[in-house]
């Protein structure tokens, strides 16, 4: 099947969204959409409508027509079953199927089409992988979150015990008839005493000063800042959020922790007209006695175009991985020629890649339930005593080449634990103790994090990790880019992301 376009429309031809999958001008594409309402018949149930250039293929969906514009060459089979799973896809994003909930998730839809179609054919994708693949997990977010919120907590209970401290003196004060304000601030009388302290604002009203003299010299003077409540909270927070909106990573001090040398954060990818992306995925089901039940690694090439003048280009894209990877690439692209030569250009010669959209030209897949082949083993070790666990923690790096960034290790844990030794940071949100490592490599392949808690041994798992990689686990590699037919070197920007969709410990 071809599939030149996807749209959205009411009864009446309003278009809400239009997504094509090929190029098209955009009067071509208005003019076609525009021509549908006029072409359904009213007396008559049909799925498909043709004309002399195109094929519409069509659903109802209460008071809006999901529509499909395909070539008349189209298999009319797969355009039906494509139809079904774009209907299906709709409901998933919107609440109602109204104008509204339509216009208000318009990109998340778009989003969702383009899992769906590529380059105007169908992807081997169900409803699940698609919401899977267009969904975005932020771990800095996760980072930032605890932090604040720890931080938040302490500056409340440094607050109750400063107010519970006022409350003290003013009663002592007042039960020895002096006041608890020295002779400096006498001038204040009986007013009130305002002060502002990270969001929150304590007024504390003055003992009436009465006319008695001057205490002894010997009596100890009161300081004059044991009013100032939270100052030294509402400066670290100030500080704290400045790293990290810089994109730094913030340890509580309050916390056990190991000293870490600073790592460079890795700079930002200055996009060209030409770009690649590397991109995989790691997906791990681990046993608590160390077997592997599933280990998997997903990796996508997308090529991305801005210019017309680089659409016409061959890809060099090496396999150097002894490993048994699977590697398939787009139906558009030479098969023969990749998997000779290493090089990825399209199967018709002279056709160039579409612009301004990411393509995926190449996917590859590698399983194993080799223990070895993991890149970070979690040991967890709870031991059950008469008040609960103690649990041991150990986390390994496998290969010292590899480098893993923003680590978070999340054990289910009720709030009453004691830490006792922490290799990293830790913070406690949603029932998790989170054991965070900003960066482990060959130099801190091996940590450990120890603590006791109330529970059974069985309440600790299953154990999730989260980690981020700059440099592909497989070997794969991009090896240059040059112009189709003159092989004249073509400049690119490439980057390369490996995240965790799913690593447990059950």
């Amino acid at each position: 099947m071809v599939l030149l376009a996807a749209a959205v429309c009411t009864r009446k031809g309003n278009v809400l969204l239009s997504r094509q999958f090929v190029e098209m001008t955009k009067s071509r594409i208005e003019g076609l959409l525009s021509a549908f309402p006029k072409l359904v018949p009213s007396d008559k149930q049909h799925t498909f409508i043709e004309t002399e250039s195109v094929r519409y293929v069509y659903q109802p969906l209460d008071k809006l027509y999901i529509v499909l514009i395909t070539t008349k060459a189209s298999n009319i089979l797969e355009d039906l079953e494509t139809l079904r799973l774009f209907a299906r896809v709709i409901p998933e994003y919107c609440r109602n199927i109204d104008e509204k909930e339509i216009s208000e998730n318009v990109f998340q839809l778009i989003f969702a089409f383009d899992e769906v179609i590529a380059l105007g054919y169908r992807e081997s994708v169900n409803l699940h992988q698609i919401k899977t693949f267009t969904e975005m997990d932020s771990q800095d977010e996760k980072i930032y979150q605890a932090v604040r919120q720890t931080q938040e907590r302490e500056a409340k209970e440094e607050m109750k015990r400063k107010a519970k401290e006022l409350q003290r003196q003013k009663a002592e004060a007042i039960r020895t008839g002096k006041s608890m304000y020295n002779t400096g601030m006498s001038s204040m009388g009986s007013g009130s005493y305002s002060q502002y302290s990270g969001g929150a604002t304590t007024d504390v009203t003055a003992a009436p000063v009465n006319p008695t003299p001057a205490p002894p010299p010997s009596r100890p003077r009161p300081s004059g800042r044991g009013l100032k409540l939270g100052k030294k909270g509402a400066d670290v927070d100030n500080f704290v959020d400045s790293i990290i909106k810089d994109g730094g990573v913030v340890k509580d001090t309050s916390k056990i922790a190991l000293s870490e040398p600073s790592r460079p954060v890795a700079p930002v990818v200055n996009t060209s007209p030409l770009h690649l992306r590397q991109e995989e995925k790691i997906l791990a089901s681990i046993h608590r006695e160390g077997d592997v039940e599933s280990f998997e690694v997903r990796g996508f090439l997308y090529l991305h175009v801005s210019q017309e003048e680089f659409s016409n280009i061959q890809v060099g894209f090496s396999n150097n991985d002894r490993r048994q990877i699977q590697i398939q690439c787009h139906p558009n692209i030479d098969k023969q020629t990749f998997f000779e030569k290493g090089i990825v250009g399209m199967k018709q010669a002279g056709r160039p890649f579409p612009l301004n959209t990411d393509v995926g030209i190449v996917k590859w897949r590698f399983q194993s339930c080799d223990s070895l082949d993991l890149p970070l083993v979690i040991n967890c070790w709870p031991n059950e005593t008469g008040r609960g666990c103690d649990v041991n923690i150990e986390y390994e790096l496998q290969d010292s080449n590899l480098e893993l960034f923003n680590v978070v290790i999340q054990i289910p844990c009720s709030s009453g634990y004691n830490v006792t030794q922490c290799d990293g940071t830790y913070t406690h949100s949603h029932g998790n103790l989170e054991w965070s490592l900003p960066h482990i490599d060959k130099t801190n392949g091996s940590g450990i994090l120890e603590f006791a808690a109330p529970g059974s041994a069985e309440s600790f798992f299953p154990v999730n990790v989260e980690f981020t990689m700059t440099r592909p686990y497989c070997d794969l590699k991009i090896t240059g880019v040059v112009a189709a037919g003159t092989e004249k070197a073509v400049p690119f920007t490439s980057e390369t992301s490996v995240i965790t969709e799913q690593y447990t410990v059950e």
